[in-house]
């Protein structure tokens, strides 16, 4: 193995965009392509990247280059509240032939279902959502975006206050021991939990105070501490758990006065070119229970498209609990494919240990890898209509030329299939 060919890989996830851009390029340069397998394509169009929180700490450029060595066909970007790496990873996309979308996570509110569990476990009326296809982070209604950013950083300060008061003496700083573990001031749950980590490892450099202190207060025994002690990924889930979520002290309860609705945010999506996007869980919750007129309520408000997390649905140890989701599955596809809504898949890439894609080859996927893949083509050819034409799928020309939703479909499939990745 090439040392200083590595080495040089370690600069794509430098907080300098321009290193990141020139590393790419000194990168390409030295690369050889390898034979790719046409027959079956690989992509992952939902893969988070440092901008809000990725498992692996990899930069949009990184993520891109990460592909490239994999052979990936299409490549999507979704951060949480933020479209910071949006021009970067297309940029980049096109430097390494993959074909790419790009878009925003959020939670929003859905008033008709205020009484229901939608997406987002424990919190009635709120709902994660995407915003697919967006070609810059230059984008109209700036304040939408901003909003959104500024809820999610109240909630983590108010998250710092409650955890530093519970595990006093140990405390972190927001301004000085969070914010400069993300490259644009977007912190998330996953930093905190970094960042309490690495404080308790200076506070208490002695192993057995270190133990002592955490199994006090998270109410673990010594014993299981020790047993992950050497293991950073598990032992800081452990505390986003304990301390973070429902029932821990750092909890915060979503209110849904909070979050924007379902309206105002499918209409920045749609006033910036891009496509609404609902993001579906599994299908158990007693909103998806109720997926045509929760569906229905999505579209009426501007939704034109469906995300899906496939290996929640299959990858299960407990075999009834598998059946049960893997029949929600089958229903909400077959629901997403008569009314023309195209499919996004992804692994998210938000936590340690996800893979970098979804195992389409597997028996209870494989039915679906067509349908998954025409969801590529499609945020594909929006993508580049939308940049070069203003022509996307969501577009008042695609809104009108198309006498029908599987017309729109089957033009944009069509054309992303055919389009190849140019600079």
């Amino acid at each position: 193995m090439d040392f200083n060919y590595v080495n040089e890989e370690t600069l794509l996830n430098h907080f300098d965009v321009s290193v990141r851009n020139d590393t790419i390029r000194s990168l390409l340069e030295k690369y050889q392509q390898k034979s790719t397998d046409i027959s079956f394509r690989l992509f992952n169009l939902h893969c988070h990247s440092f901008f809000s929180y990725n498992g692996y700490g990899l930069s949009p450029t990184a993520l891109v280059w990460k592909a490239l060595q994999n052979n990936f066909y299409a490549l999507g970007l979704v951060d949480f509240d933020v479209l910071d790496g949006v021009e970067e990873f297309l940029t980049s996309c096109n430097l390494c032939k993959i074909k790419g979308c790009a878009g925003f996570e959020t939670r929003i509110f859905v008033p008709q279902f205020a009484k229901h569990e939608i997406n987002s476990p424990g919190e009635p009326g709120i709902s994660y959502h995407i915003g697919m296809g967006f070609i810059t982070q230059n984008v109209k209604k700036i304040n939408v975006l901003n909003k959104l950013k500024k809820i999610a950083q109240n909630r983590i300060q108010i998250m710092i206050e409650r955890v530093n008061n519970y595990l006093s003496p140990l405390t972190i700083n927001y301004e000085k021991e969070v914010l400069p573990l993300t490259p644009a001031g977007n912190p998330t749950e996953r930093h905190l939990c970094t960042a309490y980590y690495e404080k308790s490892k200076q506070q208490f450099p002695d192993e057995k105070e270190f133990v002592h202190f955490w199994s006090e207060k998270i109410k673990i025994s010594e014993a299981d501490i020790e047993k992950i002690i050497t293991n950073p990924v598990e032992f800081q889930n452990l505390l986003r758990a304990k301390l973070m979520k429902a029932g821990g002290p750092g909890y915060v309860l979503a209110k849904v006065e909070n979050f924007p609705t379902l309206i105002e945010v499918n209409e920045f999506i749609l006033a910036n070119g891009a496509i609404p996007t609902f993001a579906w869980l599994d299908g158990t919750s007693s909103g998806e229970q109720n997926i045509e007129e929760l569906l229905n309520i999505m579209i009426a408000s501007g939704v034109y498209a469906v995300n899906i997390i496939p290996d929640r649905n299959w990858n299960i140890k407990n075999p009834e609990q598998k059946q049960i989701k893997l029949k929600n599955l089958d229903n909400f596809i077959s629901l997403a494919r008569e009314l023309f809504l195209p499919i996004f898949i992804g692994t998210e890439l938000n936590a340690p240990g996800q893979k970098f894609v979804d195992n389409l080859d597997t028996p209870e996927l494989k039915p679906y890898y067509q349908l998954f893949l025409d969801g590529a083509h499609i945020a594909y050819a929006h993508t580049i209509l939308e940049k070069t034409a203003g022509m996307g799928f969501t577009s008042y020309w695609s809104r009108n030329y198309f006498a029908s939703n599987k017309e729109r479909y089957e033009f944009f499939k069509e054309i992303g299939e055919r389009m190849t990745p140019v600079l």
